[in-house]
C-alpha cells in the first residue's frame, strides 16, 4: 500500500498517533461547521431578524434526519478501518465500492424526505410565523443538495478509516473559502436572503464532494474507487449497517432530544431563540474539538482490534478520555470568558447577547463531560459493539430529556430557559456512567475470547 497519506495506529505511541490523526480532522471538523456560522454571521449581519431566526433554527432538525446516514457513514470506517489493520485488502474494496454506492442512495432518501417534510416538522417544532416560510425555504434548499453531503462523509471515512485525516481538512478548506465568499456575493450583492447562504452551502459541499471523488479514484492502494465496480456487496452491507445503524440511532436519539429542547426554547420567544442560536454556534468549536480524539479513538480502536491488539485498545481509551477533557476544559474556559464578545459577531442587540450567556454559563461550565462521552462510545463502537453506546444514549440522553422536560420544566418555578440547559450536564453524566460499565464488560468478553482462540 502507499504509505504517503496513511497513518498505522496499531504501531507506535497510542497518544502520539491519536494527536497525529485527530488534529486535521479537528480543524476539518471546525470548518465544517464555519459552513453553519457563516450562514448565520453574515444572515445576521446584512439580512432582517426573521432570516436569521429561520436559519438558527433549524440546526437540530437537521442533524436529526442527517444523523442515521452519519451514522452509516461511521459503520464504512469502522468496518475499512478494521480490515485494514487485519491488511484484508479484497475486503478493503468491497467496502469503498459499498459505502459510495450506499452514500448515493443515502442522499437520494434525504433529498425526498427533507423536501417533503420540511415544513411539517418545522410546524410541530413551534416555528412561528415570523420565520417559518424563510425557514422552509433554507431547508428545501440545503437538502436538494444534500447528496455531495453524503457522498462527501461516505469518501472522508474511508480515508480516516487508513489514517488519512489531511486530505480532507485540505478539501474543506478550500470549500469553506468558497461557502464564504457565496454567502456574501450572494446576500449583499445579489440582495437574496435564506435562500442566498442555502445556496452557498450546496455548492461548497458540490465541490468537496467532487474533490473526495478524485482522491479516491486516484489511489492505488486497496482504496481505489473504480466506478464500473460500484455495487452493494451484501455482507460488507451487513457489517456496515450492524455498527453502522445503532450509531445512527444514537444520533438520531441526540437530535431529537435537541429538537424537543428547541422547541422548549421557541416557546420563549425570537430573543432567546436567536441568544440560544448564537451560543449553540459557538458551543460547536468546542465540541469538534473534542470531537475530533473522539473520532480518532474510534479509528484507532478498529485498527487495533483488526491487528488483535486488546492492549493498545486500553490505552485508547485514557489517552481520548485525557485529551477530551483538556482540550474541552481548555476551550471551554476561554469561550466563557470571551462570551459576550463572540456572541456580539452574530446579534448586537443586548437582550440576545444576554440570553446566549444563560446557555453559555451551563454548558462551558460542564462540556468536558459531553467529550468524554462520545469518546467512550466511539471506542465501545470501535471494538465492534454499536449497540450498547446506542441503549446508553437512549437512556441517558434521550428518555432522561424527554421526561425532564416534561416533568421539571413544567413546574412554574422552574420554566425558565436555564431549566431546559440544565439537562445536558445531567444527561451526559448518566450516559457517561453506563458507557463504562459497557466497555469494562466488552473489554474482558474480547481478551477472554481472544485467549480461547489462541
Amino acid at each position: 500500500m502507499n504509505r504517503k497519506n496513511e497513518l498505522d495506529l496499531t504501531q507506535g505511541s497510542v497518544f502520539v498517533n491519536l494527536i497525529k490523526f485527530s488534529i486535521p480532522l479537528i480543524f476539518s471538523s471546525i470548518l465544517q461547521i464555519l459552513f453553519n456560522t457563516a450562514d448565520r454571521v453574515v444572515v445576521g449581519r446584512f439580512s432582517a431578524p426573521a432570516a436569521f431566526s429561520a436559519v438558527t433554527s433549524t440546526g437540530s432538525l437537521i442533524n436529526l434526519l442527517v444523523n442515521l446516514f452519519v451514522g452509516l457513514s461511521i459503520g464504512c470506517n469502522i468496518v475499512a478501518a478494521n480490515y485494514y489493520g487485519a491488511k484484508r485488502k479484497a475486503e478493503i474494496q468491497d467496502t469503498v465500492h459499498t459505502s459510495i454506492l450506499l452514500s448515493i442512495y443515502s442522499g437520494i432518501i434525504l433529498t425526498i424526505v427533507g423536501i417533503i417534510f420540511a415544513k411539517p416538522i418545522l410546524i410541530l417544532m413551534g416555528a412561528t410565523d415570523d420565520f417559518l416560510e424563510l425557514a422552509v425555504i433554507y431547508l428545501r434548499i440545503y437538502f436538494g443538495g444534500i447528496i455531495a453531503t453524503t457522498i462527501f462523509n461516505f469518501g472522508s471515512a474511508l480515508l480516516r478509516a487508513k489514517g488519512d485525516t489531511k486530505r480532507p481538512l485540505y478539501i474543506l478548506t478550500i470549500a469553506g473559502v468558497i461557502n464564504f465568499i457565496l454567502n456574501l456575493f450572494f446576500v449583499i450583492v445579489c440582495k437574496m436572503s435564506v435562500d442566498g447562504v442555502g445556496l452557498a452551502t450546496v455548492l461548497s459541499q458540490v465541490f468537496a464532494c467532487v474533490a473526495v471523488l478524485v482522491l479516491l479514484v486516484r489511489e492505488e492502494d486497496a482504496f481505489h474507487l473504480d466506478f464500473k465496480k460500484l455495487k452493494i456487496n451484501t455482507h460488507i452491507f451487513f457489517k456496515i449497517v450492524k455498527v453502522g445503524l445503532p450509531a445512527g440511532f444514537q444520533g438520531i436519539m441526540f437530535s431529537f432530544s435537541n429538537v424537543i429542547i428547541q422547541s422548549s426554547v421557541n416557546s420563549f420567544g425570537e430573543v432567546v431563540i436567536n441568544g440560544n442560536g448564537a451560543a449553540c454556534d459557538l458551543e460547536g468549536f468546542v465540541y469538534f474539538t473534542m470531537n475530533g480524539f473522539a473520532q480518532g479513538a474510534l479509528t484507532c480502536c478498529s485498527q487495533n482490534l483488526g491487528a488483535k491488539k486488546f492492549n493498545r485498545i486500553k490505552n485508547v481509551v485514557l489517552s481520548s478520555q485525557f485529551l477530551t477533557f483538556a482540550a474541552g476544559g481548555l476551550m471551554s474556559a476561554i469561550f466563557l470568558i470571551f462570551g459576550r464578545t463572540l456572541i456580539g459577531f452574530y446579534q448586537k442587540d443586548p437582550a440576545i447577547i444576554e440570553a446566549g450567556m444563560v446557555r453559555a454559563r451551563v454548558i462551558f461550565s460542564t462540556y468536558y463531560l459531553c467529550g468524554m462521552m462520545d469518546a467512550l462510545s466511539n471506542c465501545i463502537r470501535g471494538m465492534g459493539y454499536s449497540m450498547m453506546p446506542f441503549i446508553s444514549s437512549l437512556t441517558g440522553a434521550c428518555i432522561f430529556r424527554i421526561i425532564y422536560l416534561f416533568t421539571i420544566f413544567r413546574i412554574e418555578r422552574f420554566h425558565k430557559p436555564i431549566t431546559i440547559f440544565l439537562t445536558y450536564p445531567f444527561s451526559w453524566i448518566l450516559t457517561i456512567i453506563a458507557n463504562l460499565i459497557f466497555f469494562i464488560y466488552i473489554y474482558k468478553k474480547l481478551k477472554r475470547q481472544n485467549l480461547n482462540a489462541e
